[in-house]
């Protein structure tokens, strides 16, 4: 049996090194806090709201950043999907009554008039990651706009699949966007990421031990979707080479500060619909939206 590293009592994780329960949690909190310094991610009186869903990741960054900085909200986007949304979002509200959390719901159906399954009833062209890629990062933008920092539970795990996802697709523009918190642009609330450094499985074991009682459920959606390809890919190389999910990203840090070369981002305008920011006359959510209601005419 593998003792604690510190105390020499019963080790219930082994991940940098063998630790119990009590020294597991401590060391765990303290690498979400080192990162948030190391990036600057939090400045003292900054309105923090997290894009939360009920599952492990985001209920882990609503309990670490109020129990440390106090004042946090969560904020939940329903897309509408029978049999899974419903229950985490349960989950959800049960934790934040719990902790004294305030939480906003917004859903796809109030927001836009359909839901993701309505959507791609209407829509079988599109893929179900592709229209919440949009609407959720929509929709997020919109109900976050009076708080300095949306937080997300983003951990080292998805980042390196964002990694890879961008340069398999060759996406610079969009792989300049990752790292830690999200660039400055004019319109948009920025966006950190605590867990940036943890991996997943720690963010999992420090769920089930401090209890939060997430039923980890998965979107029906992802498992045929292109980051679940590359997930099972990574996980499989990192069996034979453990660490490379982490030097893929220390590696990616080291040159994200080149990818976001001042100049290099297109010049941002107004939607003429909506007036969010965006690229062209027409942001991308209206665009889509307004392609999914006209297929239903």
């Amino acid at each position: 049996m593998a003792k604690c590293n510190v105390c020499s009592g019963k080790a219930v994780i082994i991940s940098d090194k063998p630790l119990c329960k009590t020294h597991f949690t401590e060391s765990f909190e303290k690498k979400v806090l080192d990162t948030v310094e190391r990036f600057n991610l939090i400045n003292r009186g900054d309105r923090i709201i997290v894009a939360s869903s009920g599952g492990k990741d985001s209920t882990t960054v609503l309990y670490v950043l109020k129990k440390y900085f106090g004042k946090v909200e969560a904020l939940a986007i329903d897309e509408g999907i029978p049999g899974y949304r419903s229950v985490t979002l349960e989950d959800l509200e049960r934790f934040c009554n719990a902790n004294d959390i305030p939480l906003s719901t917004y859903s796809y159906k109030e927001e836009f008039g359909f839901s993701l399954s309505e959507a791609l009833r209407m829509r079988k062209d599109l893929s179900p990651c592709h229209i919440c890629g949009v609407l959720r990062r929509h929709l997020l933008n919109v109900k976050a706009r009076n708080f300095e920092k949306i937080a997300t539970g983003h951990n080292l795990d998805d980042e390196a699949q964002s990694i890879m996802m961008n340069l398999v697709k060759a996406q610079i523009p969009l792989l300049s966007r990752l790292g830690p918190s999200s660039s400055a642009e004019s319109g948009f609330v920025p966006r950190i990421k605590p867990l940036y450094l943890c991996t997943e499985k720690e963010v999992a074991s420090y769920a089930f031990i401090m209890g939060f009682g997430p039923r980890f459920r998965q979107c029906p959606h992802s498992r045929d979707s292109f980051r679940a390809m590359i997930r099972d890919e990574l996980n499989l190389y990192e069996a034979d080479h453990r660490g490379a999910k982490r030097n893929l990203v220390n590696n990616f840090l080291a040159l994200l500060q080149r990818l976001r070369t001042p100049g290099t981002s297109a010049e941002l305008k107004s939607c003429t619909r909506c007036g969010e920011p965006c690229s062209r006359e027409t942001c991308r959510a209206c665009i889509l939206v307004n392609s999914i209601v006209s297929s239903s005419v």
